[in-house]
């Protein structure tokens, strides 16, 4: 079992930055990928990005290249998402989830852990 914990969705103007955070707790955090979802209202959680184990290889979505940044440190269990020129389409639900496999690191169907979310509202 692993338990996810998001935190620092907030409110911010566009243009603005943030940072999430998802705290693991539980067995062998360093084990699984990780991942950034984001779900809008009346919408499917969609993938923004993804973390391996050792931070070898990360993914992103087309949106979010050049504009997010993932990371993780397995010391403190933690994974990251700062967001920079944020815009009003940005606004959703964001959530943190683990994985044990590569090869469906976009779909979130294939993760089997997830935190609560954060809300993340950007105003124009």
């Amino acid at each position: 079992q692993v338990q996810l914990v998001e935190s620092g969705g907030g409110l911010v103007q566009a243009g603005g930055s943030l940072r999430l955070s998802c705290a693991a707790s539980g067995r062998a955090f360093s084990s699984y990928i990780m991942g950034w979802f984001r779900q809008a209202p009346g919408k499917e959680r969609g993938f923004v990005a993804a973390i391996s184990r050792s931070s070898g290889s990360i993914y992103y979505a087309d949106f979010a290249e050049g504009r997010f940044t993932i990371s993780r440190d397995n010391a403190k269990n933690t994974v990251y998402l700062q967001m920079n020129s944020l815009k009003p389409e940005d606004t959703a639900v964001y959530y943190c989830g683990a994985t044990p496999t590569t090869s469906m690191l976009r779909l979130a169907t294939y993760y089997n852990y997830w935190g609560q979310g954060t809300q993340v509202t950007v105003s124009a």
